[in-house]
């Protein structure tokens, strides 16, 4: 899996030893991580560098995780990223509040960290379920991500590695407009320059392999605004 295929989780924990202990991890099971050790950092971090889903620790010096899922939750551009708190407050009451803060999950300190992974992968099964596995599917179009194998009407296509990752952005979240900088961050990934243009390269590719069988084009260009899928 490509640095760009790879969800990004942000690790925001102020104790090293569990903030490195949950990298490891994460890590092992595939994903990209960034850490932070306290809320300020961690709001800058999210800017520069958008994650996938954020676990977050209830507990932080300065502004405080449940703080900080609010301001994120409060964001459009944010709100939509999961967020699992971790937190020693063990009370229904507490959890309640987290919960109500907008926290996806909430996850009781000691943790198992094989179940910690388990809920990681549960929220992103549903925001990012090509990135673990899942089988997507459009009209006549079925996309396995496991086995990285597209189909239309039942017919094998054959996709570039950079298409098939369009088509997964695209199958995520269909009818969704995607800019082309947008399309840059999710695909190719920040850490590689890439030229716009390339972008329509891409699509062009993309909807020529998807037409392979006469099939029409459901790739819908949105004049001054990116791509969608339908």
């Amino acid at each position: 899996m490509s640095a760009a295929e790879q969800p990004t989780v942000l690790v925001v924990e102020d104790e090293p030893a569990q903030r490195e202990v949950l990298a490891y991890n994460l890590e092992a099971e595939g994903f990209r991580v960034n850490r932070s050790e306290n809320g300020d950092d961690a709001l800058l971090l999210v800017d520069e560098d958008k994650p996938d889903i954020i676990v977050l620790d209830w507990m932080l010096p300065g502004v405080s995780g449940i703080e900080i899922c609010r301001r994120l939750k409060s964001r459009s551009e944010t709100r939509n990223i999961p967020i699992i708190i971790l937190s020693a407050r063990s009370e229904e009451v507490d959890r309640v509040r987290g919960l109500e803060t907008g926290a996806d999950d909430y996850v009781v300190k000691p943790y198992s960290v094989v179940e910690l992974m388990a809920r990681v992968r549960a929220q992103l099964r549903r925001t990012r379920p090509a990135s673990v596995g899942e089988r997507l599917e459009f009209e006549d179009i079925l996309l396995d991500a496991e086995t990285h194998k597209v189909f239309r009407n039942g017919k094998l296509l054959k996709l570039g590695p950079t298409e098939f990752r369009l088509l997964s952005t695209f199958m995520e979240k269909p009818g969704r407009v995607w800019s082309r900088e947008q399309l840059l961050d999710r695909v190719w990934g920040r850490d590689i320059y890439v030229d716009t243009r390339t972008v329509d390269v891409h699509i062009g590719r993309l909807r020529k392999a998807l037409c392979t069988h006469n099939g029409s084009d459901p790739v819908r260009t949105v004049r001054g605004a990116g791509y969608a899928l339908g």
